[in-house]
């Protein structure tokens, strides 16, 4: 049994997230869940969430034991070019940055 949950178009950094995905990769949930709930990164909520929906998509599960996180992986999304005051008048660009998050679980 396998179950997909997906996060697209988030406002993080795809470097920062997978920082936070080697935390959990191979690992039960129960265990990944309490990894994340004691990590300081502030991606780690996001992929907190992502990761109870798709125990959620699993269905009706009535223990944990035994499913883990197969699989997880983080891509960039879309950029968001700005403009931020420069010298002499000028506009400086700089890029919001995004990223799609997807986590398998299985047993």
């Amino acid at each position: 049994m396998e179950a997909i949950a997906r996060s697209r178009f988030v406002r993080y950094s795809p470097r920062k997230v997978n920082q936070v995905l080697e935390l959990i990769r191979n690992k039960p949930v129960e265990k990944a869940l309490e990894n994340l709930s004691f990590s300081s990164k502030v991606s780690a909520v996001l992929i907190s969430k992502t990761l109870k929906s798709a125990v959620a998509n699993a269905g009706k599960l009535k223990n944990m034991t035994g499913v883990k996180v197969k699989n997880c992986w983080v891509g960039q999304g879309p950029v968001l070019k700005r403009l931020r005051p420069g010298p002499m008048g000028r506009g400086m660009l700089y890029k919001r940055k995004t990223c799609h998050l997807t986590i398998v679980i299985g047993d």
